[in-house]
């Protein structure tokens, strides 16, 4: 039991691979706030705990409640409501997050995932104080969950690689474009729900994924921002600098590559070429 936690541990905060640092994060603080929930409830207390934290937590959606919680733009992406609200957005999260790691880079996973969940979050509470229809019920919306994250990660892997496929229980194979395209529409459609500020981050985060990929592609990773900058320092050098490589694969080699994908699709890739990108991937 001992080795298995030691286990954990290392693949959560020490493996560096962000994927299972940010499903141990969110499931970690799940489980913490329900056993305490669970003492609060046996307790006799009438008071509910979880409630109780989303109200320091929780995003809200009043512009008036954000200066003294803005923190929380950081802090609902990390909390969930329930069981399900959690183990959907993990499941989505472990297959396309597996999907972006098969290509991208961790520094550019935790910007997407970061930036998703930050972007989704204004963009929800941007809208809805915008439309008068909501004006009445601002006071007693929060936003919490990871969904808007995930979805930036979803609609980031699915347009990098448009067509890559993957088993779904009675529908077989199935390109991710269009279960990214599902996610979006079930989103849209949802909007005049109870989970409107929920449905609206979402749609926030799948944004961001899609326009991170497109800069990407046309040379620009805003990624770098979370690039350490190397310490400066003077080295005589007589010999001429080469362009860097991925592990032989030159920078020329893998924009040819990505620009491929985006026109024609990751199956249209050669065999030399997809090793090429997987050499790439992982430097």
């Amino acid at each position: 039991m001992n080795n298995t936690f030691k286990d954990l541990r290392f693949k959560i905060f020490k493996s560096g691979n962000p994927l299972f640092l940010y499903i141990g994060i969110n499931v970690i603080l799940f489980l913490v706030v329900a056993i305490i929930g669970i003492f609060v409830f046996l307790s006799g207390s009438n008071l509910s705990f979880k409630s109780w934290l989303f109200e320091y937590v929780a995003l809200p959606a009043s512009f008036a409640q954000l200066p003294e919680r803005f923190y929380t733009i950081f802090t609902y992406m990390f909390f969930h409501t329930d069981i399900f609200h959690i183990l959907f957005n993990m499941l989505g999260l472990y297959w396309f997050g597996n999907i972006f790691m098969n290509f991208l880079q961790s520094r550019q996973f935790h910007f997407v995932y970061i930036a998703g969940g930050i972007f989704g979050g204004l963009f929800a509470v941007a809208f809805l104080n915008i439309f008068p229809v909501f004006a009445d019920s601002l006071s007693n919306v929060n936003i919490v969950g990871a969904s808007a994250a995930v979805m930036a990660i979803i609609f980031a892997a699915a347009t990098l690689v448009p067509n890559y496929t993957i088993m779904l229980l009675f529908f077989g194979e199935v390109k991710i474009k269009w279960i990214a395209l599902v996610y979006f529409i079930l989103d849209f459609l949802s909007i005049g729900s109870l989970n409107v500020g929920g449905s609206l981050a979402h749609i926030g985060g799948a944004i961001l994924g899609f326009v991170y990929i497109k800069s990407l592609q046309n040379g620009s990773d805003w990624s770098k921002i979370f690039e350490r900058k190397p310490k400066l320092r003077v080295v005589k050098n007589e010999q001429p600098i080469k362009k860097p490589t991925f592990k032989g694969v030159s920078q020329t080699e893998i924009d040819e590559i990505l620009d491929k994908i985006s026109t024609s699709g990751y199956d249209k890739l050669t065999a030399t070429e997809k090793e090429k990108l997987f050499k790439a991937s992982k430097d």
